[in-house]
């Protein structure tokens, strides 16, 4: 499982130097406050990352964390239930 991770990760990298040399141009990202100035490669990839972050962190709140709640009440039911026909 490994070998299968470090594989992709070794592609994704492989890609995202591949889409930033055959990227070069150079553009300018005005953020009201400040101008950044990059290439076009490098642009693309940063706004993919946060992309993927921004979903991650959507996901986690609307899913994930709700899930851990329902799980953290029905174990503490479980045990109430439990610990309560348990001493008779």
């Amino acid at each position: 499982m490994r070998l299968i991770r470090f594989l992709i990760a070794l592609l994704c990298i492989a890609a995202g130097v591949v889409v930033g040399a055959l990227n070069p141009q150079p553009v300018s990202l005005d953020f009201g406050f400040a101008t950044v100035p990059g290439t076009l490669g490098v642009s693309l990839l940063v706004a993919l990352l946060i992309g993927a972050i921004a979903g991650g962190l959507v996901l986690a709140a609307s899913v994930i964390l709700p899930l851990r709640q329902q799980l953290r009440r029905e174990r503490a039911r479980h045990a109430t239930t439990t610990h309560d026909s348990g001493g008779a």
